[in-house]
């Protein structure tokens, strides 16, 4: 049985849709839309994820040297679809160990990239565009900047915007930022046709929840 939906932004529990409001409610956060159990990394998973999603699925690619697709989520329901997207990557680090990475995207208010960034708040909040981008990532032929903020110690964060939708780029450990600043990395929305990716898939990420991922394209 999949897990139930949980807060996007504190990823505690929810109060679930009544005769009386159409919202899952979380008692910190109010009115929000529920994070669905994360999918094991699959095929089935990236088609489920696609299907419902209404903003993009960023994938980077070529992948990092000796990265594998670790995982998938999403936020919304299926009244609203999917306005939150998460592809999970694991791979080698510089560094002694292996290293994390989350690629978000999100409309503003949802809340889930400053959830797993370690954030307070439901969005970045203030410091973008006040002085030069930390890393530029490529989506589309365009160089896109990213900004670092602080959030959790034991991550690196860069955030950007990307098609009208915040980008974020959520890292373990800190100094596998290296990844993002230093790694021409460039990003495929998982949605566009016009491509066949054989991409590689890996055991399932720690860092999509606590609950135990759902069984391969799963729906919320």
């Amino acid at each position: 049985m999949r897990a139930a939906p949980t807060c996007p932004r504190c990823f505690g529990p929810l109060r679930a849709p009544s005769v009386w409001s159409s919202a899952w409610r979380c008692v910190l956060h109010g009115d929000v839309l529920p994070m669905q159990a994360p999918m094991r990394p699959s095929a089935a998973a990236v088609e489920a994820v696609i299907r419902d999603a209404q903003v993009p699925v960023w994938l980077p690619w070529p992948l990092p040297q000796g990265f594998l697709v670790t995982g998938l989520a999403e936020a919304g329901d299926d009244r609203t679809g999917a306005r939150a997207t998460v592809v999970a990557l694991s791979g080698p680090s510089l560094t002694q160990g292996p290293a994390d990475m989350l690629v978000i995207a999100e409309e503003p208010g949802v809340g889930l990239g400053a959830g797993l960034a370690g954030l307070d708040g439901p969005d970045p909040g203030t410091g973008l565009d006040e002085g030069p981008a930390h890393a530029k990532i490529d989506i589309n032929g365009r160089p896109t900047p990213l900004w670092c903020v602080a959030g959790a110690p034991d991550r690196a964060v860069y955030v950007g915007e990307a098609l009208g939708n915040w980008l974020w780029l959520v890292v373990w450990p800190p100094d596998a930022g290296y990844l993002v600043t230093l790694y021409e990395l460039s990003l495929r929305d998982l949605r566009d046709h016009d491509q066949a990716l054989d991409l590689p898939f890996g055991a399932f990420s720690p860092r999509l929840g606590d609950e135990g991922p759902a069984e391969s394209g799963e729906e919320g």
